[in-house]
């Protein structure tokens, strides 16, 4: 029994940095905003001779694809007066790769919130083995791997970007279709290594952030929670003891 409470707790830990990077992943993938910084900030538009709205429209549409039961991603976009399909066989094929990836992210993602959820409903709240303070240590190492899985991304990122994003590739991958000509190739022109660079910065800065404050709130409760639960129950101590005497 010990040994089945020492994994369910050790789950939850790491449920809670899954959680958090997943979470962020999915949120910046559906987000628009980050779509527009794409083609905004890396001039897309002169990248690919394609019109700002019609590079916004697809993107809209590359959201809805990560959502929807599709196969494939098509579209066509306007260029030079003339209808013509914004990427390549290539790049299309590497769109369901993406996909896939995205797909079993968001099934870590849900997981990990639902084993959150299921953990401290059924352990604190409805069995109630455990004590919030107990929890809160627990919540407190889960913060503190969070940052410490994105410090260590953070330790390779800075041994070489490029080198880092290639392997995650490589590793995500079973192919080579990710291998894009930036000269060519309309998806990479939207969104270059530059780009991932930042989203990538903003990922650990976001999970970081929220660690943190997950973090602080749990050494908050173990600092003046406990302390306040001891002063409250001192009073009620000594009233058992005086009627004694009576």
């Amino acid at each position: 029994m010990a040994v089945v409470r020492g994994l369910a707790t050790a789950l939850f830990i790491l449920s809670i940095p899954l959680a958090l990077i997943t979470s962020n992943v999915r949120y910046l993938t559906n987000e628009k905003h980050v779509y527009e910084y794409a083609i905004d900030h890396y001039d897309a538009t002169a990248a690919t001779g394609i019109a700002r709205d019609e590079l916004l429209r697809s993107s809209g549409e590359l959201r809805d694809y990560f959502n929807n039961d599709s196969d494939v991603f098509f579209t066509r976009v306007e260029k030079n007066n003339r209808e013509i399909a914004l990427f390549n066989e290539r790049e299309t094929e590497h769109l369901k790769d993406v996909k896939g990836v995205l797909q079993v992210t968001y099934l870590v993602q849900e997981l990990a919130l639902v084993y959150i959820m299921a953990y401290v409903v059924g352990v604190f709240v409805w069995a109630r083995e455990r004590s919030m303070r107990t929890l809160a240590i627990h919540t407190l190492v889960g913060g503190l791997l969070a940052i410490g899985v994105i410090a260590a991304f953070a330790v390779i990122a800075a041994g070489g970007f490029e080198s880092a994003f290639e392997q995650f590739h490589e590793i995500a991958f079973t192919n080579d279709l990710w291998q894009l000509n930036p000269a060519t190739d309309r998806l990479i022109m939207m969104f270059p290594e530059g780009f991932w660079f930042d989203v990538t910065i903003f990922l650990g800065v976001l999970t970081i952030g929220e660690a943190v404050v997950l973090s602080l709130g749990s050494a908050i409760h173990l600092t003046f929670g406990h302390r306040t639960t001891k002063q409250a129950l001192m009073p009620g101590q000594d009233v058992p003891s005086a009627q004694a005497a009576n």
